[in-house]
């Protein structure tokens, strides 16, 4: 088996360094990681928002959709587009830029000749704004999941979604099994061959997936925002917005451990400025 990841940025997000390098020393409220307060706008940091293209013997996964164009028209930055793409409240939390020609699907289009209808999986690690913002380019796709604890978090904490961006989406949801796999032991073996395990990572969100690609012994891990960049697991540092700290915590220290196993080829966090766009080869 040969599997093949294309890493892609797609545009970028303009954050508070608090919410991804949670800061201890001032530990900020929800309120101080807006571009609302003094603490909010002196720290805030443009960090990549990545997607990611797997090339399988069974088919093409996207995993993550990045920016809808609507929040940059034609490649400029406008705060009306992203306001009514988003919401004010989100707005204010993460501000994005989408330089012309950096959505995925025109990513893809152009470098690959590859369209919506050609992927057979949309895979959603979780469905904030900078993951979920680009679904409705993707709607043509065979299958769009997420699981079924991200699903339920968005009816329980609606001010953390915009739910807005993915009306008219039919959603597959998928369930974790008790399978061992991971920070709280459950997993979903997506093809029945170990090849593309979906790993529920719990803290950010309660239904956080991380996509683990397996092939021979080899693998790389896509652990969404269960840290922001390397240095989250390297310093043990939990997201600055995460839902359960404790969860968060426990997932980061899994995400340590399987980051430097011997086995692991590429350990990635979506937002790592560190990650340039590249391709991972398995075999």
């Amino acid at each position: 088996m040969s599997i093949r990841i294309h890493v892609f940025h797609t545009g970028t997000v303009h954050v508070s360094r608090a919410l991804p390098f949670k800061d201890a020393e001032k530990n900020p409220n929800p309120l101080q990681l807006t571009s609302l307060t003094p603490y909010g706008r002196r720290t805030r940091i443009w960090l990549p928002v990545s997607a990611y293209l797997i090339e399988h013997p069974q088919g093409r996964l996207l995993v993550d959709t990045g920016w809808h164009r609507e929040i940059s028209p034609l490649g400029k930055y406008s705060r009306r587009a992203q306001i009514k793409h988003m919401g004010l409240g989100h707005f204010l939390l993460n501000q994005g830029m989408l330089p012309q020609g950096e959505s995925i699907v025109e990513q893809l289009s152009d470098k690959m000749a590859v369209s919506p209808q050609d992927l057979d999986y949309v895979i959603l690690t979780h469905l904030h704004t900078d993951h979920a913002s680009g679904l409705r380019m993707v709607r043509g796709a065979k299958h769009i999941i997420v699981s079924e604890e991200e699903i339920q978090d968005t009816k329980q904490y609606p001010i953390r979604y915009a739910r807005s961006m993915w009306e008219g989406i039919s959603f597959e949801p998928f369930q974790f099994s008790d399978t061992g796999v991971g920070p709280v032991g459950r997993s979903l073996d997506l093809f029945g061959d170990g090849s593309v395990e979906l790993i529920q990572i719990p803290g950010h969100t309660s239904g956080l997936t991380a996509v683990k690609i397996n092939v021979g012994d080899k693998y790389a891990l896509l652990f969404s925002d269960g840290g922001y960049a390397t240095k989250s697991w390297q310093e043990m540092i939990p997201p600055g917005t995460a839902l359960d700290e404790a969860q968060a915590l426990r997932s980061l220290s899994w995400i340590r451990e399987a980051s430097l196993a011997e086995n692991c080829v590429e350990s990635l966090a979506n937002h790592d400025a560190d990650i340039a766009p590249h391709v991972i080869e398995l075999t």
